[in-house]
């Protein structure tokens, strides 16, 4: 089993001052009560749907692509809610790195979870896939309550920033790898590890096809196809929400058969197709702020192109 993540010696130059700002103000926020961290949520996100024009606007072009059946009113409606997701998931994030989960434990409904221990038990490998929704981090953090979870992640730009969250993942995942460190991820997972993925933004690099997502061409890589083929690793899909009571509820689904094949588009497409059923599940809390349709096939019109600067 490997050892927890280290985060080594924090960053002290004074070019850094800015980003030990904003986590002080995070590690502040992430000890307010969880009900007051609602509240404060959806007042932060009507404040960010105000603010970020641009974003607003790739998450209203994104909901006319992927939910085209929904009528105008119901799209600014959800646009709304999606909003006051990602304010909350602001309180979400920081409470599962510096704050205490304990209250979030109390309305917790796990559903699912034989199945990822049954693999685990024949000393597989298993990777844990998800999406990339608002509630990822602190459902991630709830799962580790029951099994031993590593991740895999995008490290943060700002020095401060990416020291204070590894600390923070220190506390409850086994392991935290690199996008860049495929080797350790794969090392993991021979060991008969369990690695939480989120395969499903457009990637700058890396082996990438386009398969089917809401119905239009998503650029998406093939990884968990890789990962799965260099390691031997069975593949679970995680999906996880909040409710509108304050609670969570986290299912695992029974471990995909024949995967990987031979076919890593075919291959990429069922995980894309296992994605869009979880964020059709809870679709407000889903990153619709993304651009998650930036790369086109060939002559296809770049669909954000009419976003506001």
């Amino acid at each position: 089993m490997p050892s927890r993540p280290s985060s080594g010696s924090p960053p002290l130059a004074w070019r850094h001052w800015s980003g030990w700002l904003g986590v002080f103000v995070l590690v502040a926020l992430a000890r307010l009560p969880w009900s007051m961290q609602r509240i404060l949520g959806r007042g932060l996100g009507r404040l960010l749907r105000s603010m970020l024009r641009t974003r607003r606007d790739i998450a209203a072009r994104n909901l006319t692509l992927c939910l085209p059946e929904l009528d105008a009113d119901a799209q600014r409606h959800l646009l709304s809610q999606h909003f006051a997701a990602l304010g909350i998931g602001v309180f979400e994030f920081a409470r599962a790195w510096w704050g205490s989960i304990a209250p979030l434990r109390r309305n917790l409904h796990l559903t699912g979870i034989e199945h990822l221990q049954a693999a685990h038990a024949r000393g597989l490998g298993v990777i844990v896939v998800s999406g990339h929704f608002t509630t990822l981090e602190v459902c991630g953090r709830l799962l580790c309550d029951y099994v031993p979870l590593a991740g895999m992640y995008r490290p943060y730009r700002q020095q401060a920033m990416e020291w204070a969250v590894r600390r923070g993942r220190a506390r409850y995942a086994v392991a935290m790898f690199s996008k860049h460190d495929v080797r350790g991820a794969v090392r993991h997972l021979k060991r008969g590890g369990l690695l939480w993925y989120a395969p499903d933004q457009d990637p700058s690099r890396g082996d990438s096809v386009y398969v089917p997502f809401f119905g239009q061409p998503a650029h998406s890589l093939t990884s968990t196809h890789q990962l799965a083929r260099m390691s031997g690793a069975a593949v679970v899909l995680f999906q996880h929400a909040r409710r509108d009571d304050g609670g969570y509820d986290l299912h695992l689904e029974p471990a995909l058969q024949a995967f990987p094949s031979t076919d890593a588009t075919q291959d990429t497409a069922r995980i894309m197709a296992g994605i869009e059923t979880m964020v059709r599940a809870a679709p407000a809390q889903y990153l619709w702020i993304h651009r998650r349709f930036k790369r086109r096939p060939e002559g296809a019109a770049d669909p954000y192109s009419d976003a506001s600067p």
